[in-house]
């Protein structure tokens, strides 16, 4: 592994190499790693910043062929993409196939372009458990794009809109029954709603649910981080590329404007703010993972089990352990 100054100097300089070695360091839950990680981050800074983008989407919707399609678009109008695209972790035994890489061939070949596939590693919220990070060193080695695929659309994957600047959520002709358990959630977080394989026979079933969304979207309350029109529905079709120069229009124009009316500067602050919120929350889930406190939790998991003690009362006995500590 190579040192956090060797990195340091090679992730601003560009080199590929140093960006993917220091995103496996990020995302290692070792002490020892962690650390270096942490050096790493603040050395690096935040003087650099790209166009966070997080998109979802159902199963099967193309979000690969998307972004690869869209991906391209970018780099020939000679822009750096990135993307962090995360694949779901067997709950059984923890593996990834970690494909993105593959359905992405002509995309991972471009030189513009960067694409890390990191497992979920059961983390919820759509998202890795170090996403956050990997964005901040692709920022550093400066990428004017970062795309944030999550696992799939959800409620609880709402959380990749926490550190991302838009969020697209992409949709199949006809698809709207696939979101009805989720889709108050989703859409309350959507900026663009994108309609995808709006081309041949699905052309029509496309526009009807556009047509559809976009109805949808003009019922919800208008927020204020939104210009007149957004956010709003759009189709696209990433194998014959039609709309997505349109799309990324919309993009830019909604980007524009929250930077214009201070919005950019208030989520970028809310981003951080969460962010540190997250380390506190997981340095607490692992301060419990380690002794006397692993010892304590497994003895009263063992007294809930058993009916000697209510969870109420053992989680209460926890906590109060925890602040004489």
């Amino acid at each position: 592994m190579a040192t956090v100054a060797e990195l340091a100097k090679g992730i601003p300089a560009g080199d590929r190499r140093s960006l993917a070695r220091a995103i496996t360091l990020v995302e290692s839950a070792r002490a020892d790693h962690r650390a270096q990680a942490a050096e790493l981050l603040s050395a690096l800074g935040t003087s650099r910043q790209a166009l966070r983008i997080g998109l979802s989407g159902t199963p099967g919707v193309g979000k690969s062929t998307f972004i690869e399609a869209f991906g391209l678009m970018l780099t020939a109008m000679g822009k750096r993409v990135a993307v962090l695209a995360v694949d779901p972790s067997s709950a059984r035994s923890g593996g990834s196939i970690l494909g993105d890489k593959t359905r992405m061939e002509h995309l991972s070949r471009d030189p513009m372009a960067f694409i890390r596939p990191s497992p979920s590693q059961a983390q919820m919220g759509g998202v890795a458990r170090r996403t956050r990070e990997a964005v901040a060193l692709c920022e550093a080695a400066g990428f004017d794009v970062v795309l944030i695929e999550t696992v799939g659309v959800g409620q609880s994957e709402t959380m990749v809109a926490d550190m991302c600047d838009l969020f697209l959520l992409l949709l199949a002709p006809a698809g709207g029954d696939e979101l009805q358990g989720v889709k108050r959630g989703i859409m309350e977080m959507a900026d663009l709603i994108l309609v995808n394989k709006a081309d041949g026979d699905l052309k029509p079933a496309a526009l009807r649910t556009m047509a559809d969304y976009a109805g949808a979207l003009h019922l919800l309350r208008k927020r204020p981080q939104d210009p007149p029109g957004f956010p709003k529905a759009m189709t696209v079709s990433a194998v014959e590329q039609a709309g997505l120069a349109e799309a990324w229009e919309q993009m830019q124009t909604l980007a524009d404007w929250r930077r214009s009316h201070g919005h950019w500067t208030t989520r970028r602050a809310d981003q951080a703010r969460n962010w540190f919120e997250a380390e506190v929350r997981q340095g607490l889930l692992s301060a419990l993972l380690r002794e006397p406190a692993k010892g304590i939790m497994a003895r009263l998991g063992d007294q809930v089990a058993t009916g000697e003690a209510t969870p109420e009362a053992a989680a209460a006995e926890m906590l109060g352990l925890l602040g004489k500590g």
